[in-house]
């Protein structure tokens, strides 16, 4: 008998899940979005087996519901869902990247009896909505379970082995351990990100060439800004009380860097660099992290008419698809004439290799 799984939101997420969960064939899904038109493509490409036309409908026979949707919407819905007709041993579960107010909600379904586990994929990508989704796209991404402290460990094993066709990384944390160290990774660096933006526009009227400069390693840094500003601004007042312990926190480190800059000391300066650089080589490059990563090849190639088609067209001949191709006009702090992102390190991988076979020439790749 095919277990019922009903996903509510049918954006990048909930599309590339029902993609994703559809490698099980033991798995039925169905689909509930507020826009027909994503629900009727939804369809179409096979993200889901059944359309829902109400919420409700979509939840009575259900024996996993999954909401993706933004974090505010699924804290409204969860507070509609305690009335809802569902199964008794249903598991409810979210993908939103704050945990705090979606257990606080949690509280009124775990009282009725319903099991709600919460769950944040960390997989994003730069494009969004339906026509974006992809299977692949929580492979090898850490995909955090924050249940409750009274949930069945049953439950959630249940729940892990039901994701297992996303190929995530499932690990189990507390919601409040979720958002401190989301904040630390990557809801505190895009307000340092935005910062650095202002800081940038801010000045360019005394110094007009500067936005010419920041094309290269600066944009690179920034890149974060670009995101969506609706939804980091409720992933901010979300997550308000670790991003001030955050901001206070990088305050006193920034007193300290001035203290530095004051005492003048180049082996205190050295210091500080060197373990900088030592901690940020020593990362982890073998996983998706808590940003979505654009998979990028820096190439230093010589300054002729047709090198992009020529390169594009290896490219093509490999059925390596590409997200976006830049030249770098300013280039102290970033190797390579042309920057060349693709959506995976497999992709990058294939491209680098086959560049470096097809190209006759001297031609630097990193």
């Amino acid at each position: 008998m095919k277990l019922n799984v009903t996903i509510i939101g049918l954006g990048l997420i909930g599309g590339s899940l029902g993609l994703a969960l559809k490698r099980d064939p033991e798995l039925q899904v169905t689909g509930y979005d507020r826009s027909f038109s994503t629900l009727d493509q939804a369809f179409r490409r096979g993200i889901i087996d059944k359309i829902a036309t109400s919420i409700e409908n979509a939840c009575e026979q259900a024996d996993v519901i999954i909401f993706a949707t933004p974090v505010n919407t699924t804290v409204m819905m969860m507070q509609q869902a305690v009335g809802w007709t569902v199964k008794e041993d249903v598991i409810m579960t979210d993908t939103g990247s704050t945990k705090g107010p979606i257990m606080e909600a949690a509280k009124a379904l775990l009282e009725r009896g319903i099991t709600f586990i919460g769950g944040h994929p960390m997989a994003g990508s730069h494009k969004s909505g339906v026509t974006a989704a992809k299977g692949h796209l929580f492979e090898n991404a850490y995909y955090v379970l924050t249940p409750d402290s009274r949930t069945d460990s049953n439950k959630v094993e249940c729940l892990r082995q039901l994701l297992e066709p996303t190929k995530g990384k499932v690990v189990v944390l507390d919601a409040e351990e979720h958002d401190r160290m989301t904040a630390i990774v990557s809801h505190f660096p895009h307000l340092v990100a935005s910062s650095l933006v202002g800081r940038l526009s801010a000045q360019q009227q005394e110094q007009p060439f500067v936005n010419k400069l920041a094309a290269g390693g600066f944009r690179d840094l920034t890149r974060i800004a670009s995101a969506d500003p609706i939804m980091w601004r409720d992933i901010t007042t979300q997550n308000r009380g670790e991003l001030l312990k955050q901001l206070d926190g990088w305050l006193e480190e920034m007193g300290h860097v001035r203290d530095m800059l004051t005492s003048n000391d180049p082996t205190e300066i050295y210091d500080y660099f060197a373990k900088a650089k030592k901690y940020r080589d020593d990362l982890p490059i073998t996983s998706q992290g808590a940003f979505y990563t654009t998979f990028d090849l820096h190439i230093d190639i010589p300054d002729h008419p047709g090198i992009i088609s020529e390169i594009t067209k290896i490219l093509a001949d490999e059925r390596i698809s590409l997200t976006n191709i830049r030249i770098v006009e300013t280039r102290t702090d970033v190797f390579g004439i042309l920057v060349i992102s693709f959506q995976s390190a497999e992709d990058r991988e294939r491209a680098k290799s086959a560049l470096s076979k097809a190209m006759d020439y001297s031609m630097q790749i990193v």
